[in-house]
């Protein structure tokens, strides 16, 4: 096969996946490849356009269709849950999508389609705006928890933390520790999400188009 820039960002993606994104480097990458080093650059200028090539990579993989015969609550859903999707297939890749920036078209596709769904259910412009931001902003969230980004949050759900706890402090932690020890990401993410879904639905809003 001949050295393509979608190989080569594919071999990234192997790499950072099986190495984690401190390992990505041009040389290891060619290595991967079996190619030298210096060829890498006729195809990607340098690391940095690697990065970006990766995260483009991973937010193309999204499947953003769903049932164009749904409401769209439940399109909504799809939508928020294919970040999810994503993010469970290249763990490791998502900390490269989080921190950098993605100039391709790919990378509005989930901006759109979060647009067309609050329109389609008779949202103004700029509370579609705003939802498409909420839908984003907790799907990327969720993430960042869950691959324990957030260490504050990883720290009160662990259980040996709760034993140092004075409970005339903190009598509703310490009541309920076991509860708060437990871990559950699935049911807590699509808690979160119907939350979310249930009170952008209470918005008020105009009659919704007609798609049919």
């Amino acid at each position: 096969m001949g050295l393509t820039r979608d190989r080569i960002v594919r071999a990234a993606v192997e790499l950072i996946e099986r190495d984690g994104p401190d390992a990505l480097s041009m040389r290891a990458v060619a290595g991967l490849l079996g190619v030298a080093v210096m060829s890498l650059y006729n195809h990607v200028p340098n690391k940095a356009a690697l990065l970006e090539g990766v995260a483009a990579h991973v937010v193309a993989g999204m499947d953003l269709d769903g049932d164009p015969d749904e409401d769209w609550r439940a399109r909504a859903r799809t939508l928020v849950r294919a970040f999810r999707k994503v993010a469970h297939d290249y763990p490791r890749c998502m900390t490269v999508v989080l921190t950098h920036e993605i100039d391709t078209p790919e990378a509005v596709r989930p901006v759109e389609r979060a647009l067309a769904l609050a329109d389609a259910a008779g949202f103004d412009g700029a509370t579609s705006v705003r939802i498409m931001r909420a839908l984003l902003a907790y799907a990327l969230g969720a993430q960042v928890r869950e691959i324990g980004a957030v260490k504050w949050l990883h720290h009160v759900v662990n259980a040996d933390a709760y034993e140092r706890l004075d409970p005339e402090r903190f009598p509703h932690t310490a009541a309920l520790a076991p509860e708060l020890a437990k871990q559950d990401p699935e049911a807590d993410f699509e808690f979160g999400l119907d939350l979310l879904i249930r009170a952008v639905d209470a918005l008020p809003r105009r009659p919704p188009a007609d798609t049919g």
